[in-house]
């Protein structure tokens, strides 16, 4: 339990960074060091491929190595990488963080991840509340970057990002040891035999990242280019869903034990393809805020039932399935990302909502059926004690 608290404590801290980065990346690129349009996609996307690359190998590490220092090291790689932004005043060194940030964050979260996993055979509640430190790590942090960003400027922002990772990162060092070693026995098995274990749930989390990362998007261009809303109050329409997932994500993991996982992501993804189309006639961005509401609740949901799942089907190797999955995921957060750019700038408003709206209701279908071709129980099952 202390390990578990430690390492939630350690996700609170590192997340707000990680989720605040993200959001004023783009725009500290082009105002602080002017870098172009295309740079700056450049510079978010060597930080997403090295963390498609090294999170694989972060999982190795994770089933073969003490977790938590494999977590604390991408804790203070990550560290490091907010320290290059900030005192970065040219675009080599703003690259250089982007990189070190991708094999931090790769590092941090999939060991993270499997730490978490070892109780979900007595605990099945351990990634909603993993779900539930992240999110409130992440809408503090917004809470207080967005406030204190005109005071401390970019610089200030980064270097108390730093400084909560290299906090993390101490969390971890300082939490128990494992009480015994998973995945003996089987690491010849490998990679390779791990993903196509996997690969019905690998191809979903995909189709669902994707969906997700599309709508984020789309919300976030027409929040700035339709509304023509400044950065902090694009970041607190975004913020009651930050809310509702940090508070939520318990509670709904209520239903999924009541109900089942295949009716609970049916439902999310019902809930979060009624959001999508909705987007279409929101009439301001305060109904935009209501309704990501909705579709933070849905993920709220989702989430944490696709990351039990995988380790339930991990056969003794989680480090190695954490690192494909959030591989996968990051597939699909790029594709979703290149298709809402696409139809921003090339269809109607309406229309791109709607292929939205189509791509996450086709998880209503695709994703409780590769639950049931993973063959791992529906209702999670506790095990005697």
């Amino acid at each position: 339990m202390e390990r578990e608290r430690r390492t939630l404590t350690a996700a609170t801290l590192a997340n707000g960074p990680t989720e605040l980065i993200d959001f004023v990346l783009p725009l500290w690129a082009g105002a602080a060091i002017g870098l172009s349009a295309t740079e700056v996609g450049v510079l978010m996307a060597v930080e997403m491929a090295l963390s498609v690359v090294v999170r694989p190998l972060a999982g190795v590490l994770a089933d073969r190595w003490e977790r938590r220092y494999t977590a604390a090291a991408g804790a203070l790689l990550y560290a490091l990488s907010c320290a290059g932004y900030a005192i970065a005043e040219s675009a080599p060194l703003a690259y250089g963080a982007a990189a070190v940030g991708g094999a931090g964050g790769a590092l941090l979260w999939v060991a993270v991840r499997a730490i978490v996993s070892e109780r979900l055979a007595e605990d099945t509640a351990v990634f909603p509340r993993l779900l539930s430190a992240q999110e409130t790590g992440s809408w503090v942090a917004f809470v207080a970057g967005i406030a204190l960003v005109g005071r401390i400027g970019y610089a200030g922002l980064f270097w108390g990002c730093a400084a909560a990772c290299v906090a993390a990162a101490v969390f971890l060092l300082v939490a128990p040891r494992r009480r015994e070693r998973g995945g003996q026995g089987v690491a010849a098995a490998g990679l390779g035999a791990v993903g196509k274990r996997l690969r019905p749930m690998l191809f979903a989390v995909v189709m669902t990242m994707a969906a997700e990362a599309a709508v984020g998007l789309l919300l976030l261009l027409h929040l700035q280019r339709g509304f023509g809303l400044e950065l902090q109050e694009v970041a607190f329409v975004f913020l009651p869903g930050a809310i509702a997932m940090s508070a939520a994500a318990e509670y709904l993991h209520r239903y999924v034990l009541r109900f089942g996982r295949r009716l609970v992501l049916t439902g999310a993804s019902l809930a979060s393809g009624v959001f999508a189309v909705s987007l279409a006639w929101a009439p301001n961005p305060y109904v935009i805020a209501g309704l990501w509401v909705l579709s933070g609740l849905a993920w709220a949901a989702v989430m944490p039932v696709q990351q039990a799942v995988i380790a339930e089907a991990a056969d003794g190797q989680v480090g190695r399935a954490m690192g494909v999955y959030e591989a996968a995921c990051l597939v699909g957060a790029l594709i979703g990302s290149v298709v809402a750019g696409v139809l921003y700038d090339g269809a109607h408003w309406w229309v791109a909502c709607v292929v939205a709206a189509g791509m996450i209701l086709a998880g209503a279908v695709v994703v409780p059926r590769a639950v049931r071709r993973l063959g791992v129980p529906d209702i999670p099952v506790v095990e005697a004690r």
